[in-house]
């Protein structure tokens, strides 16, 4: 595990010498959402197969690049693509960029994902802001990281989503008259979308939203010491009772179709934070 102490900081080197100097905010942009980076001021552009260590994206609608610049007087770094479990990366690969951007000096985190709506009170192309999470997952990023160096394995996770950045978030969509949504969120593998009875069965456990991402994310940047919120684009529209054939182009074309009002939202917070 102490190589991979070496890797982050090896990395976060690299990046250093390329000109991503302290950033504030990390932003990890989900399917389909690419909008923000035309906000970013100045942008330095790295592609995930040129640093050291990062996992490349094999997701078609997911870039793979790692750009830092300003957003207003902030200064971002922000992934234009992440990295999913269906991917057949582990869970250290997968949050390997959160500890990266934790040792660049981010101490907030904002997330976006694409996302199934189960709550019958949601559309299509809604924004949800997550408020918890269910967690699906066979494995966890924090398994077998024990030692002084990794501070507490038992992470507290009464508030994964930081409260104040929930006011925030609903204090900007409110003036700029974009409405947000409330949800919890389960993660599952994936890569296949879920039958009737998985549907209902989420259902049954207390979930509104249903993806294949962001929950790992959130448990390493817990564990390093970095507040987050995450905000989920309804793609789909999961009631197992009306159900309908969806296929991948469908949902990326939904979730960009909200990525303007999403960026604007983002935006809209990194300016107040």
């Amino acid at each position: 595990m102490n190589d991979m102490f070496s890797k982050i900081r090896h990395t976060a080197e690299f990046l250093k010498k390329k000109g991503f100097l302290k950033p504030e905010v990390g932003i990890v942009l989900g399917t389909g959402l690419n909008d923000l980076t035309g906000s970013i001021k100045d942008p330095l552009k790295v592609a995930y197969s040129d640093i050291p260590d990062f996992p490349e994206s094999t997701v078609e609608s997911h870039k793979g690049v790692l750009i830092y610049g300003h957003i207003g007087s902030k200064r971002v770094v922000a992934m234009q693509g992440r990295f999913h479990y269906y991917e057949g990366y582990s869970m250290q690969q997968i949050t390997f960029p959160v500890r990266v951007m934790a040792e660049l000096g981010v101490h907030t985190l904002l997330l976006s994902n694409a996302a199934g709506g189960i709550s019958p009170q949601y559309q299509k192309g809604d924004l949800v802001a997550i408020q918890d999470h269910i967690n699906l997952l066979p494995e966890n990023p924090l398994r077998g990281l024990n030692g002084p160096e990794w501070g507490n394995r038992f992470i507290d996770m009464s508030a994964p989503y930081d409260p104040t950045l929930m006011a925030l978030i609903e204090t900007v969509g409110t003036r700029i008259q974009i409405p947000v949504k409330q949800g919890v969120y389960a993660e599952v593998p994936g890569p296949n979308l879920e039958t009737r009875a998985e549907y209902r069965y989420l259902r049954s456990i207390g979930a509104d939203l249903v993806g294949m991402s962001t929950v790992p994310e959130v448990l390493v940047a817990h564990h390093v010491g970095v507040k987050c919120a995450a905000i989920s684009v309804v793609t789909d529209l999961c009631d197992p009772d009306h159900l309908k054939p969806v296929n991948i182009e469908e949902i990326i074309e939904i979730a960009r179709s909200a990525d303007k009002k999403l960026s604007s939202l983002i935006t809209g917070l990194i300016d107040i934070l």
